[in-house]
């Protein structure tokens, strides 16, 4: 006679509460954390890497694109596997295989070690970000979403900003290797809390694999990422190897729309992006990975080639931008349930621009604290943007398709991250060229004012040394007007997202029935949606 299951061995419900939300919440938080940490805390190892595997520069690039294009690739098919196997046993499958290729990536020997590992760490590291969010909206009740948005929220923004200054004192303290094999612990402690708390989820094995709309799909994103990534470097469209990859990138996107829309069931269910919140929200949040990385990709060299700060000086400044995203994130989690989470994005966008107009006032002479005044605005201002976009995205969304929308939505931000880094850098390096061409067309020896140009230790303009010394100048003038043209160009771009929070639906007040359309809300007479 067989035992009946025990209400922990039963699959749970899409959208069904769990009553372990501290250890469920911690072990998918250190897996985002984890995989996050992971694409930005290796940039600051790289020379260490380079020197210690004697690769040339574009030969050790290949550590982060392997990793990059890897995660981008297996994103999507998240939703499908999840529902194939369970959502319990592929987080249990992702955490094990990131923390062992983890511990590869430290111990290799080679440059093809450990751009092969590195690449096995974005294949099972592409699911935990996606599985992390649709699993807190479960656990959590629909009036605990905001909150549950903001503890999501902290490890996607905690986790890029943390990078760069743990990666260096690891580095410097002990050596490149401890940036992988941190990892470790954090992924057993994850493995041990699943195991022991989370629930599976249920399955669905009718839908089929499309294996061809995959392969499109997957062709189009890795194209995509490897113009992104090597661009800047090989010229754009001056490479035959950019402009190759550009045809198949266009190629795999349109194949794949193609196909989606004429065959029976196609790989990612487009049905997703016919709710009006979540197709707006994913737009919004493409946008915000422009903005956020490029950011945090622009600051460190700023700051440490122009003003001359220490490495270690470049991540305390940059620390408080942090700070405030996290309590800004816990503050908008509490609001979320009694304010219109919409009011709360348009303050968030509004509190972007700011710091991008302080940003754009910057000159060589700019404080530590200006710059600190400025990641303050800037780092409240993702807080009040980030949690109530999630939580309005999800809002209307049928809690069976989560998981998929989850992989979808963290896709576009990686993308739009993406496009946002090569976008700015492509623009500073220009801008750096046609600034040093314009002001260095008016040194000569008629210009007046150049025989009246103090310059260090009494030096004569006229002389070799001393134009040398004036070039050096022009440099950074240069790169100083480059800057805060991308600075202008980041606030031109929060100010045309503007207007897309007016398409958002107000979220409804009262939960949705588990696995379909949320429970229809009846509106005010006196109120606007």
């Amino acid at each position: 006679m067989s035992q009946a299951p025990t209400s922990h061995d039963r699959p749970a419900q899409a959208g069904q509460p769990s009553p372990h939300r501290g250890p469920i919440t911690v072990a998918v938080m250190s897996a985002t954390l984890m995989q996050v940490l992971d694409t930005t805390i290796v940039n600051v190892a790289l020379p260490h890497m380079q020197g210690a595997m004697s690769a040339t520069v574009d030969e050790i690039s290949w550590v982060l694109t392997s990793y990059i294009v890897a995660a981008a690739v297996m994103t999507p098919p998240t939703g499908w596997v999840a529902n194939r196997i369970g959502r319990k046993r592929l987080l249990l499958i992702t955490v094990t295989g990131f923390t062992l290729a983890s511990m590869l990536c430290g111990l290799s020997t080679s440059l093809t070690e450990i751009v092969l590992f590195r690449l096995l760490q974005g294949t099972f590291g592409a699911a935990l970000a996606p599985l992390a969010l649709s699993t807190m909206l479960d656990t959590y009740p629909r009036e605990r979403h905001g909150q549950a948005m903001a503890i999501y929220g902290m490890g996607l923004m905690v986790g890029p900003i943390l990078g760069p200054t743990l990666g260096g004192y690891l580095t410097e303290k002990y050596s490149w290797r401890w940036v992988f094999f941190i990892n470790v612990p954090v992924g057993v402690l994850c493995v041990v809390l699943t195991l022991l708390y989370l629930r599976e989820t249920e399955l669905d094995r009718d839908r089929r694999f499309d294996l061809f709309g995959f392969a499109m799909l997957s062709l189009g994103i890795g194209a995509l990422q490897l113009v992104l990534d090597r661009g800047q470097e090989l010229d754009w469209f001056g490479s035959n190897e950019i402009i190759l990859e550009s045809l198949l990138a266009v190629l795999g996107f349109y194949v794949f729309l193609v196909h989606s829309f004429t065959t029976h069931q196609p790989f990612v269910d487009l049905e997703i992006f016919t709710d009006r919140n979540y197709a707006t929200g994913s737009l919004l949040m493409f946008s915000a990975g422009m903005i956020l990385l490029a950011t945090l990709a622009l600051m460190p060299p700023f700051m440490e080639n122009l003003l001359g700060f220490p490495v270690l000086t470049v991540g305390l400044v940059m620390a408080p931008r942090g700070m405030a995203t996290m309590a800004c994130m816990f503050l908008v989690g509490r609001l979320v349930g009694k304010v219109d989470p919409r009011r709360l994005i348009l303050l968030g966008i509004c509190l972007l621009m700011a710091s991008f107009w302080t940003m754009s006032g910057f000159n060589l002479q700019v404080s530590a604290w200006d710059i600190i005044s400025a990641g303050l605005l800037q780092g409240a201002g993702m807080g009040f943007f980030m949690v109530p976009l999630i939580t309005v995205a999800y809002a209307t969304l049928p809690a069976r398709k989560r998981t998929e929308a989850a992989a979808l939505f963290n896709l576009q931000r990686n993308i739009g991250s993406s496009i946002g880094i090569s976008v700015m850098f492509t623009l500073l390096t220009r801008h750096l060229q046609v600034n040093h061409a314009t002001m260095a067309q008016h040194i000569n020896p008629y210009n007046p004012l150049l025989r009246n140009f103090p310059l260090p230790g009494g030096l004569d303009p006229t002389t070799p040394r001393a134009l040398e010394a004036i070039n050096g100048l022009i440099n950074r003038q240069a790169a100083m007007i480059s800057y805060v043209d991308d600075f202008k160009v980041m606030m031109m771009l929060a100010l045309l997202i503007l207007p897309l929070v007016l398409l958002l639906k107000r979220p409804p007040r009262h939960p949705a029935p588990a696995g379909g359309a949320p429970a229809p809300v009846p509106a005010p007479a006196s109120s606007s949606e």
